[in-house]
């Protein structure tokens, strides 16, 4: 009797667990999904400065500011996405975010990163209750100003508590960047809307070739590789008319 029982609390116990990741994995995807008020389709990365610098004109152009984004993400963001990820706790947080606000050189970028890295804490907070320490951590930063919310390591800090390993925290937040400049690509009418599609799925061979390239790097190795996209994203604030917010 006492056998049976036992095996029916451990094929219940096992059923929890079964449902709970099922559960996990709907809310993985939705920190993906693009209707998440995040913010992030309120900047072009600097393509718009890029179009009216004359530097993107046509979709070849395009593919190749879309790869430079890649790949000064991969080299700048991603240590920050994945040290992050591996330890998602305050104290480490603030230790990153404080980093990465001292290495972003570019205002309009660091106000970028400032602006959705606080939307995205504050969507998680309240959407993702089943972790009180995200709305815990967003109050107690919020009330010392100690941080300044980027957008990268509060990435990272998410995809930990929703436990999603690093490997494919660092591949999502490359593909939220990917989609998010195609995004603004279509809306400056550089490319249609099928043409986009095309050309995310072309990029991505080399998306996952960049991942690779900059993955599992600590934030103390993080560089920028294109510089020139830095100026020209600084720039922006000097546009007389714009679409984006940088």
């Amino acid at each position: 009797m006492e056998e049976k029982l036992e095996n029916d609390y451990n094929v219940e116990k096992t059923e929890n667990v079964q449902l709970m990741r099922s559960h996990l994995q709907w809310s993985q995807w939705q920190l993906l999904d693009s209707i998440l008020p995040t913010g992030g389709f309120a900047h072009s990365f600097g393509l718009e400065a890029a179009i009216q610098a004359h530097l993107v004109s046509g979709p070849e152009d395009l593919q190749a500011y879309v790869i430079r984004i890649l790949e000064n993400t991969g080299s700048l963001l991603l240590p920050f996405v994945y040290s992050s990820t591996i330890s998602p706790d305050m104290q480490t947080w603030h230790k990153l975010d404080r980093m990465l606000d001292a290495t972003l050189t570019n205002e309009v970028g660091r106000k970028a990163s400032v602006s959705q890295g606080s939307a995205l804490l504050r969507v998680a907070a309240a959407v993702y209750v089943e972790i009180p320490s995200l709305k815990l951590m967003r109050s107690t930063a919020l009330s010392s100003g100690a941080v300044s919310f980027h957008h990268a390591p509060i990435f990272g800090l998410v995809c930990g508590l929703l436990q999603i390993d690093a490997k494919t925290a660092q591949k999502a937040y490359m593909f939220v960047t990917m989609r998010d400049v195609i995004s603004a690509a279509t809306r400056l009418n550089l490319v249609g809307p099928m043409g986009a599609a095309v050309l995310q799925h072309q990029v991505s061979f080399i998306a996952e070739d960049l991942t690779k390239k900059w993955m599992n790097r600590s934030a103390e190795e993080a560089c920028q590789t294109s510089p020139l996209l830095d100026t020209v994203q600084g720039c922006h604030a000097y546009l007389f008319s714009r679409l984006f917010c940088s």
